[in-house]
């Protein structure tokens, strides 16, 4: 990708923008990067960018910014459909941030995408593609933390990249093209931004949109949504299910992770020997070992990796035993579906849930806080509704507690409580941001708490 004497504007000044500009720069572009938020300088230092002689214009947006550019790189938590940009995507390019990495990338793309279990997911491929390709020949990025420009930059033709994907990145992305996917689940989220789930979807859909039939498609077949996804793609499909045996595809018989595929049955590994516990973390290792499997993957390796893979920070993470009763950080949780897959794994629960509340249906998420949780805790924005629906679906007034913003408070209450052999879960199926920066300070802070308690 030629960028020299090109003027290129990055727009959020985020992860990926930051990335994304330096990037740019290093090419030989002229780069400007644009924030909104015109005081973003106190709290980011800004001075690397400017050392750089990268221009960082902060405040609201105008066409004025854009005049001469020659491409524009659009960051993940930036709306591409805003009537601004829709007018200056008519004289310049508009492109995502994962899709100025694939025009960079010399090593094919692996992507995983879908609503929940994308990080576990990814970070199980990255270390599957290891057994492949070597270990410092994959490089895994994307919406994990690492920016995927740095990524498919870094990482040679001979090496392979782990992506990912989220609808977010797809929003910018029309070129946007995988050797092989992984879709997982499609639940409602993200709504206020996508308006419906059909757009949802069909973002989460652009990861095979230039499949053909040497492209390999890995789908969820007890979701109905991405089931339904074979339908529309030309990839050569393999399905993954936790519930039921498949005539072709990766499954569990007799509690081993298999795949039978073009006749032969492979056994990879024993549930009972992953790191990883939980339903959901059999779907996530099943998906991982079918993409792994049809890159190349040796299955004994690959055993060997499965078995070698530890818990994902801030998913269904242990964070300390104290008396008996196991404290475990589900940050990332922060939709119902996704904190119904850590409820599931436990039978005696005292929950410490809410934050920022997406107004997301949770009817299925109390049929089993009505099962598994003795008591439950409640935190942030979301406490109201929360409660509220609680009563609704006639949990115990009872055994409610409100914690207000304070999640000290929410984790000595569970500490008063919490009885062996129950267990203190933070899953709190909403996003952070009434609270803190993001899930991961949430996690942390969470942690720092109980590592203080006695």
């Amino acid at each position: 990708m030629d960028l020299s004497n090109k003027k290129v504007i990055v727009i959020g000044a985020g992860i990926s923008g930051f990335a994304a500009a330096k990037l740019a720069k290093k090419l030989g572009a002229d780069v400007i990067l644009s924030d909104a938020n015109e005081k973003l300088g106190e709290k980011h230092d800004l001075t690397e960018l400017t050392a750089l002689d990268i221009k960082v214009v902060l405040g609201k947006q105008t066409e004025a910014l854009f005049e001469g550019a020659d491409l524009v790189i659009i960051s993940p938590a930036v709306p591409r459909h805003l009537p601004l940009f829709e007018k200056v995507a008519e004289k310049v390019k508009i492109i995502s941030e994962v899709e100025f990495a694939y025009k960079l990338a010399k090593a094919p793309i692996f992507a995983v995408t879908g609503t929940n279990g994308k990080t576990t997911t990814t970070m199980l491929l990255g270390e599957l593609m290891k057994t492949i390709y070597g270990e410092d020949n994959v490089g895994v990025g994307g919406n994990i933390g690492t920016p995927l420009c740095e990524e498919c930059y870094r990482i040679g033709e001979n090496g392979c990249i782990v992506a990912e994907i989220s609808s977010y990145q797809m929003e910018a992305s029309s070129d946007f093209a995988t050797k092989g996917a992984a879709i997982l689940n499609v639940t409602p989220d993200h709504l206020a931004r996508h308006k419906t789930m059909e757009v949802y979807q069909a973002e989460k859909e652009k990861v095979f949109a230039h499949h053909t039939e040497e492209n390999f498609l890995v789908l969820n077949y007890d979701d109905v949504h991405t089931r339904d996804m074979a339908n529309r793609a030309k990839s050569t499909i393999c399905f993954f299910s936790s519930s039921q045996e498949l005539e072709e595809g990766a499954f569990v018989k007799d509690n081993q992770l298999v795949i039978r595929w073009k006749g032969l049955m492979h056994v990879i590994c024993g549930v009972d020997d992953m790191q990883i516990k939980g339903s959901h973390n059999v779907e996530n290792a099943l998906a991982a070992l079918s993409l792994a499997f049809l890159a190349g993957g040796d299955t004994i390796k690959m055993a060997e990796a499965l078995k070698a893979f530890a818990p994902v920070e801030h998913r269904i993470e242990p964070v300390k035993t104290i008396d008996g009763v196991t404290y475990y950080n589900d940050s990332k949780a922060t939709n119902p579906e996704a904190a119904n897959k850590a409820i599931a794994t436990f039978p005696h629960i005292i929950l410490i849930a809410g934050g920022d509340d997406k107004n997301t249906p949770l009817d299925e998420f109390y049929a089993l806080v009505n099962e598994r949780v003795d008591n439950l805790i409640l935190v942030g924005d979301a406490t109201k509704r929360f409660k509220e629906e609680a009563l609704k679906h006639n949990y115990p007034e009872d055994k409610i507690y409100e914690a207000g913003y304070s999640m000290q408070e929410a984790v000595n209450y569970a500490h008063k409580i919490a009885k062996a052999p129950q267990v203190v879960l933070l899953s709190p199926a909403c996003a952070s941001f009434d609270m803190y920066e993001g899930y991961e300070a949430r996690g942390r802070d969470f942690k720092r708490l109980v590592n203080e308690l006695k």
